[in-house]
């Protein structure tokens, strides 16, 4: 009995002893919660996100700022060094399709972009390696692509580091790099020319195919210019169901193109009709241009 007493009590000691540490450290816990103070991120996150083609481009990085400092060519970004471009963590390239980066065949996925700066010129990497914190554990075996790029000098002085796109067009795009008075591009283009082919194909020989599917495949044959007797073919089918300005636009600028002036003039002046009655200048402006085209003919 005596030995069972002294053994209960030594545990209750034990236990008071715990409950004690318990408490404290929830108390220097809740102490240190209340203690920080919620400020902004000194190089907060940014995600950019563009459609290229038929592919979509995003780019996620953090914007740190010059704050007085030189960075180009100094020993916080020297010329000839791998850098972590920007802040933290290196930013992320997400393609969603196979894409080519200045002639680079560039396959769907997420890249890591580490650069190495120069006065007239970088060298762009894409690291299968995304999401590392800087380039302290960067390994060139880890490197997918790499290639060169001209820098730029720019005007005004870019405060924060920043990402992006510029010059769109249909199929491409220019992903830029800026910062101080420099800014790079790389080209980033896809052609959906082979998927939207096989989806012309699959959905105007489907049995439910409608005026819209060969609305859609005309069109495209005639910016394209490809086969235009098959785009007309198409364009004959989407009038007899529907006779709108806008059908009579297309069948009409696809005559015109194949020098069926007879047929193109007949559609514009039907469709200009209908554009002026329903005031859509944008229409009549395009109506007159195919007779215009057709003058003299």
């Amino acid at each position: 009995c005596i030995s069972f007493t002294v053994e209960a009590k030594v545990i209750l000691t034990k236990t008071k002893i715990m409950n004690k540490i318990i408490i404290v450290l929830s108390v220097l816990i809740a102490n240190c919660s209340f203690a920080q103070i919620s400020t902004p991120a000194p190089s907060p996150a940014a995600t950019v996100k563009q459609s290229i083609g038929l592919a979509e481009a995003t780019i996620e990085y953090s914007r740190p700022s010059l704050k007085g400092r030189k960075m180009m060519g100094s020993t916080l970004v020297p010329f000839g060094k791998v850098w972590r471009t920007g802040a933290n963590k290196i930013p992320n390239l997400i393609l969603s399709k196979d894409v080519e980066i200045e002639g680079n065949k560039v396959p769907a996925g997420t890249y890591g972009i580490i650069t190495i700066p120069e006065a007239g010129m970088w060298t762009i990497i894409l690291s299968g390696n995304p999401n590392q914190w800087g380039t302290y554990g960067y390994k060139d075996s880890e490197d997918k692509f790499k290639f060169k790029v001209k820098a730029e000098k720019l005007l005004a002085k870019e405060e924060y580091f920043t990402m992006g796109f510029t010059d769109m067009k249909l199929e491409s795009a220019n992903m830029y790099i800026a910062w101080e008075n420099t800014r790079v591009k790389c080209k980033i283009s896809h052609s959906g020319d082979a998927q939207i082919l096989a989806e012309i194909k699959e959905k105007t020989a489907a049995a439910t195919v409608t005026a819209d599917t060969y609305f859609g495949a005309a069109e495209y044959y005639y910016d394209k210019g490809m086969d235009l007797n098959q785009a007309l073919e198409w364009a004959n089918k989407v009038v007899a169901e529907q006779k709108e300005y806008w059908t009579y636009n297309l069948r009409g600028k696809i005559a015109a193109k194949l020098g069926k002036c007879d047929v193109a003039s007949a559609d514009a002046n039907a469709g200009m009709v209908l554009a002026k009655r329903d005031n859509d200048p944008a229409y009549v402006l395009k109506l007159q241009s195919i007779l215009n085209s057709c003058k003299g003919k």
